[in-house]
């Protein structure tokens, strides 16, 4: 069998670009079924994206299938026999955590052990949030009660929050929105792009990569811009209406937001393994035990919080009046905004991965699974450091839990045969551009603007009812609540 006949049977083309090194890993299929047109696309060993679209005869169909195929050989792909090539490994974060030397234990008012690593954490005024490397997402409220589990395709790298809509960033290179009833995949990150942190602005998503890469994705997945910094392994990239801040093992570098320009580089001191962001500094968390404060617009260090170990997370008061910091040796510390030490605690547990901070409390996820919150309050600090800590709660989850996994098909979404008297909001998808986009029909919305939507049920003509949707800076709607399928 030739080359070329090895990814055609009958209607069905199956091409794959297959690069060496760290490049493109992604496959294209073309199946024709009477008059329709389907198309699945992503990287090679998962099962991808689809679109359909129907043509009046099936002679039309096949014109339009052979085009698509001709467009992908022209770019390079070729015919494959679909399972000879293996999906690439994604590079999870190898940690190591040892024992706290410090001589007390952090003040933990409870504990939620999610049964695998963490690295994603999320908290606001509402909602506490943790992902880990099972794939498992948990939400809680301020006081450990659990009150959801989401069940996503892979590994949780981290959690970012844009306004109160939810991501998770994957490994297998999708972020999912939390933010409705059911997580949908709302960007497909490009096949080469191995994930090693995002961070979300005004819908426009900022990915750091493993080879020291910035790919910069807007609402409707998109590539907008990348660029490659002076260093490898970003473990940091924080974005604002300003800049576009990348931390990796060459230090800091900060982007113009439409990546036109490169505004400061600074060197730290050592390899950014975390980064936080204030209104006019970011913190970069380092593997020579130091946290620094950097100018947003200068890139000047101001600051330097000292640990005793390598910095896994670090995190802010409002205002950056506080500093903490998390090393690989299971401790967390406070610092005053100046750099002077304040308290050196041990979780009780693992390292920590990340944390955030929230009124008087400090919100670590650590190496050995936990959510765990800290009191971090002046009174709860002092009687921790003279051995007075309280008894930890041990969050349980309830028997009747709901558990919610991804759309992944048009048949995995209920149905409605009209709207609903309480109202929701009809969308529909449409073909522009060789893409399938989704806009609204219902009065009272700007009719030029998107939605951003679920890709796996995306099918040209196809319509829903969603509970409501939301503006966007950036000029486009976020879906809020149920989708349904309008009938």
């Amino acid at each position: 069998m030739s080359a070329a006949q090895a990814g055609q049977s009958g209607d069905r083309n199956y091409l794959e670009l297959s690069q060496e090194g760290g490049g493109a890993h992604k496959f294209y299929e073309v199946i024709v079924e009477g008059t329709t047109v389907s198309v699945r696309y992503g990287r090679i060993g998962v099962d991808g994206q689809r679109q359909s679209s129907a043509f009046p005869t099936v002679e039309k169909a096949r014109a339009a299938a052979a085009k698509k195929v001709a467009e992908k050989v022209r770019k390079g792909y070729a015919p494959a026999v679909q399972g000879q090539r293996a999906a690439r490994p994604v590079t999870r974060r190898q940690v190591t955590s040892a024992p706290s030397t410090a001589r007390a234990t952090a003040p933990v008012l409870w504990r939620f052990r999610t049964g695998n690593s963490a690295f994603g954490i999320h908290v606001d005024e509402d909602r506490c949030w943790v992902g880990n490397q099972n794939g498992d997402v948990y939400n809680l409220s301020h006081d450990g009660e659990v009150l959801a589990h989401y069940s996503l395709p892979d590994g949780v790298k981290c959690l970012v929050a844009d306004d109160f809509w939810i991501y998770a960033g994957c490994d297998d290179g999708r972020v999912y929105d939390l933010s409705a009833k059911v997580p949908f995949a709302a960007y497909e990150i490009a096949a080469e792009v191995d994930i090693f942190w995002l961070d979300i602005h005004a819908g426009v998503l900022n990915v750091s990569d493993r080879d020291g890469g910035l790919t910069v994705i807007d609402h409707e997945d998109e590539l907008q811009w990348s660029r490659n910094s002076s260093g490898e392994h970003g473990w940091m990239v924080r974005a604002d209406d300003r800049a576009v801040y990348h931390g990796h093992s060459g230090g800091v570098t900060a982007y113009a937001v439409d990546g036109a320009r490169q505004l400061w580089h600074t060197s730290t001191s050592g390899n950014v393994l975390f980064g936080w962001q204030e209104r006019d500094a970011v913190y970069a968390g380092t593997g020579r035990r130091v946290v620094q404060r950097l100018d947003k617009y200068t890139g000047a260090i101001d600051a330097s919080y000292q640990c005793d170990a390598a910095v896994y997370s670090c995190a802010t008061s409002p205002g950056g009046r506080y500093v903490f910091a998390g090393d690989s040796a299971s401790s967390v510390y406070c610092f005053t905004a100046d750099g002077t030490r304040l308290w050196k605690l041990g979780t009780g547990g693992g390292s920590a991965l990340s944390m955030q901070y929230h009124d008087e409390r400090l919100y670590i996820v650590s190496t050995d699974g936990s959510l765990a919150c800290i009191d971090a309050s002046e009174a709860a600090i002092n009687a921790a450091q003279s051995g007075t800590v309280p008894v930890a709660a041990d969050i349980k989850l309830a028997a009747a839990l709901p558990t919610y996994a991804p759309l992944t098909t048009p048949a995995s979404v209920a149905t409605v045969s009209v709207v609903p008297e309480a109202g929701g909001v009809v969308v529909e998808c449409f073909e522009q551009g060789g893409r399938v986009r989704v806009r609204v029909l219902s009065e009272g919305y700007e009719p030029g603007w998107n939605v951003q939507f679920p890709r796996a049920i995306r099918e040209p003509g196809a319509r829903y009812v969603v509970d409501s949707l939301h503006t966007s800076a950036g000029g486009f709607y976020r879906v809020r609540g149920e989708i349904r399928r309008l009938v």
